[in-house]
């Protein structure tokens, strides 16, 4: 097997990872040398690889520190509108090799390592992903945040510094098991602590009523303490800041209320406050209605308004004013990704009205211009809704404020539609059934001047169904902004290969226009860049392989399809669907071994929420089945099935460059829209999929020809729902369906446990809302299209170039232009920041 070139060595054949200069080289090497010895105290004889990660982390920091400085003064003398982005999940994966790329500096220290002795790639290796996500939420906003800077807009991420990420998955004996991420454990180079903008946070107290207003007492306080990581824009100069929040108790904590002599006991308790930040909760797409959550999604809230109006009573224009001026607070714009962050809306309010003496009228007006909310989903499981009473604990001054937004709200309906109750009731942001509860998607709806969808489907969804009453009142409100990815992390960092390729053929511009990747339809037919596309191709296949045997202790056929489906394991994603096609080839080959057959690697990745026992089960079935084919002498090396141990960040950027085959299989009307779809397609992968989130999108950007969609439409799975869906039938009319359920049933997968897999096969027969077994047969059709495609390398390969080619939709610096122009009222801007001045 040809040994594939390293990243190292690609990276060295083109310019757009920067000019190695002998002075730059020379200058890195004296800075890398210099932080071992100062600010590791080590010397090469003890060092380990840790610490060379490090000194070369804080290197390639201290080129960052003057841009950030500069960059933060811009803003102050220019006072441009600012974006404020909230969220309670940044998936950020590791910094090193991103914060090198943007500053254009990995050649040089590619060159600079190299002559030190080391390796880069086992230094790159060692950095911790920062996991404070969970899945596409997450990472979404780590994508944002991206362009913004590369869009020099005057933009900040606000969020959690958990303790604790998502948790690291192990898979003991083909079961979930769940471990710490004790991510901070050696410590993050790339923050920077800022205790001088420590903040306090109140919760529970009561409500005094005084002359001058409603008064929020006898509250606990949780101090607030910001953690800033620097955010490079690709080549521009420009650093904005990601600003986290971290639980510390007030130094009087426990003592200031149960003053009784316990010292000890007072200062252990001060726990209690800190857990707030400790730990990301592991849901993906399902609401848990915990207080400590709640109390994280007020916390951020609090402290980032806090922070917000504070920038703003500082800034050059307001700096001598006394009172807030309601003309001046068009100034700032703040996007809730999700419901998480809403109780900014009745916070905000609570500070104009409360502390700021402002009008309520005034303050409704200038907290609807300010506000923007994205809806992630529509799945029922996934929607906020807080118990009344834990707000009336927790927050009571904030029940209130809902209390009189909800009474204007349903008083204007009343107005409109005279003793319409049960438009009333639909439309209210207190649900009265099952316990009093506060819808906290329809807060946000009312209490922002835009909503959006993450695609077309998506916005379409949310307009004629989930919101239509609220679409109806007010239809300018809702807007859609298809979902995208930074092609600097997922490309040019990912994928050195491919990018420099593109580079070779087309010129170095696309990486911030992403839209010239159609220049590429110039070449389909081109033999010589056909060729290039499948070596790149087979390189990082090769690659992966490697990565896998060493790891996995797997020996994979690099000749064999990559079908890789990666993501979170949900029912909706209908990973089982995957796994009951991987059944069918195995049954095949078995029946039939002497048949051509063209070689699989599935390969299957995802975490499960610690609580969702479906889920768990699901990861438990593929491993079982994969026990048996990998084991199975007649199957050989036709068909491997391999589960993904720990998908992550950093993972994703070894698997994706590497995928034939993308899987993009929930049910029609699920997927908000997805953004793994996007990173497999920019690599090189072709799509099998359902009609479902940024599918629809991609599909009419390439043709559908060149994407193998299959299953049922939106329109068929609601006229599916109205009919009712039978899964017996489906079951009875499909022999090879009904060998492979019989198989799982009786304990074929489970020979010790013949009945471990039946609460699967209950739900796929009793409730199955995903209706798996209506999509068996299109889904098995459309895979042996694809074998069959894949015979033919060179029509594969076209398919493939054309899918780059029309994937420059998808830039996450396409997605923020249209927020910034059409929400946030900013332009995007080419400006250059003037470089801070040489590095002494």
């Amino acid at each position: 097997m040809a040994t594939p070139l390293t990243d190292q060595e690609k990276r060295k054949q083109i310019s757009i990872r920067g000019i190695v200069g002998v002075e730059n080289v020379a200058e890195l090497k004296r800075g890398f040398n210099r932080h071992l010895h100062f600010t590791l105290v080590k010397d090469r004889n003890v060092a380990t690889p840790r610490d060379y990660y490090f000194a070369l982390a804080h290197t390639v920091r201290d080129h960052l520190v003057g841009r950030w400085i500069r960059t933060q003064q811009f803003y102050y003398e220019t006072d441009p509108k600012r974006v404020y982005y909230l969220s309670l999940e940044f998936y950020m994966g590791r910094a090193l090799q991103n914060t090198m790329i943007s500053l254009g500096l990995q050649n040089a220290c590619d060159e600079a390592i190299y002559q030190l002795g080391l390796d880069m790639e086992d230094l790159e290796d060692m950095e911790e992903d920062a996991g404070l996500g969970n899945g596409g939420l997450g990472r979404l906003a780590a994508c944002f945040l991206d362009s913004m800077a590369t869009l020099g807009l005057a933009a900040y991420g606000y969020g959690i510094r958990y303790e604790y990420g998502i948790f690291n998955q192990k898979i003991k004996d083909g079961w979930q098991v769940e471990e710490a991420d004790d991510w901070l454990r050696y410590g993050n180079p790339w923050e920077k602590a800022r205790p001088e903008y420590m903040l306090p946070v109140h919760f529970y107290g009561r409500v005094e009523e005084t002359e001058e207003g409603p008064r929020w007492v006898d509250t606990q306080v949780v101090l607030a303490m910001p953690y800033d990581t620097p955010i490079p824009g690709y080549m521009n100069n420009t650093v904005n800041t990601m600003r986290l929040w971290s639980a510390r108790a007030p130094n009087d904590f426990s003592l200031r209320d149960f003053n009784v002599g316990d010292y000890i006991q007072a200062v252990l308790d001060r726990n209690l406050a800190e857990n707030i930040s400790r730990v990301l909760y592991p849901n993906d797409n399902f609401f848990e209605g915990k207080e400590l959550r709640l109390k994280q999604e007020y916390f951020v809230v609090a402290a980032t308004l806090q922070d917000v109006i504070r920038r703003f009573k500082t800034s050059r224009k307001n700096r001598n004013r006394v009172k807030m001026v309601p003309a001046r607070v068009s100034q700032v714009a703040i996007q809730l990704n999700d419901t998480h962050p809403a109780m900014a809306i009745p916070e905000l309010m609570r500070i104009f009205v409360d502390i700021e003496k402002l009008e309520w009228d005034t303050a409704w007006d200038l907290t609807k211009r300010t506000f923007a909310y994205t809806n992630h989903t529509v799945l029922p499981e996934a929607l906020e809704r807080w118990p009344v009473q834990l707000l009336e604990t927790l927050l009571p001054r904030h029940l209130q404020i809902i209390y009189r937004i909800n009474q204007i709200h349903l008083d204007h309906i009343a107005s409109l539609f005279p003793g319409d109750m049960g438009r009333l009731r639909k439309m209210s942001l207190v649900e009265e059934e099952w316990g009093r509860r506060v819808n906290m998607a329809h807060l946000c709806i009312v209490g922002s001047h835009a909503v959006n969808g993450v695609a077309e489907i998506h916005s379409k969804i949310i307009k004629t169904d989930t919101f239509r009453d609220f679409s109806e009142l007010e239809p300018e409100k809702f807007q859609n902004k298809t979902n995208g990815i930074t092609p600097r992390r997922w490309l040019l960092l990912c994928n050195p290969g491919l990018a420099d390729l593109i580079a070779e053929a087309i010129g170095e511009d696309y990486v911030k226009d992403l839209t010239q990747l159609q220049k590429l339809n110039d070449l389909v037919d081109v033999d010589a860049f056909i060729r290039d596309v499948a070596k790149v191709k087979q390189d990082n296949k090769l690659k992966f392989a490697q990565y896998l045997e060493r790891e996995c202790q797997v020996k994979i056929n690099p000749a064999s399809i990559f079908d890789v489906h990666v993501k979170r394991i949900h029912e909706y994603k209908r990973q089982l669907l995957n796994c009951l096609h991987v059944i069918t080839m195995y049954n095949r080959i078995k029946t039939n071994p002497a048949a051509p057959f063209v070689a699989r690697t599935v390969i299957i990745g995802g975490k499960a929420a610690p609580g969702y026992h479906m889920a768990k089960m699901i990861i438990k079935l593929i491993t079982s089945v994969a026990n048996v084919v990998n084991k199975d002498p007649v199957i050989g090396n036709k068909l491997k099935v391999i589960f993904l141990e720990n998908y992550r960040v950093s993972l994703a950027e070894k698997v994706i460059p590497a995928t034939d085959l993308s899987e993009q299989i929930s049910t029609a009307g699920t997927e908000a829209s997805g953004t793994g779809n996007m990173k497999f397609m920019l690599n090189g992968a072709l799509t099998i999929g359902t009609m479902d989130g940024a599918n629809v999108e991609m599909a009419e950007e390439a043709g559908q020809e060149n994407l193998f969609i299959f299953g049922m439409s939106v329109e068929q799975v609601l006229a599916l729902d109205q009919k009712g869906y039978d899964a017996m039938q489906y079951y009875m009319a499909m022999p090879e369906l009904k060998q492979v359920i019989d198989q799982i049933k009786t304990g074929f997968f489970s020979p010790k446990h013949p009945e471990l897999f039946n609460d699967i096969t209950d739900m796929l027969f009793k409730h199955d809302r995903f209706k798996v077994f209506a999509d068996y047969e299109s889904y098995v059709k459309c895979q042996e299209r694809v074998s069959a495609l894949y015979q033919d390398q060179k029509q594969w390969t076209q398919m493939v170039i054309k899918n780059i080619a029309a994937s420059g939709k998808f830039s996450s610096d396409r997605t923020i232009t249209d927020y910034a122009t059409q929400i946030w009222g900013v332009e995007p801007t080419d400006l250059k920041i003037p470089s801070p001045t040489p590095q002494l």
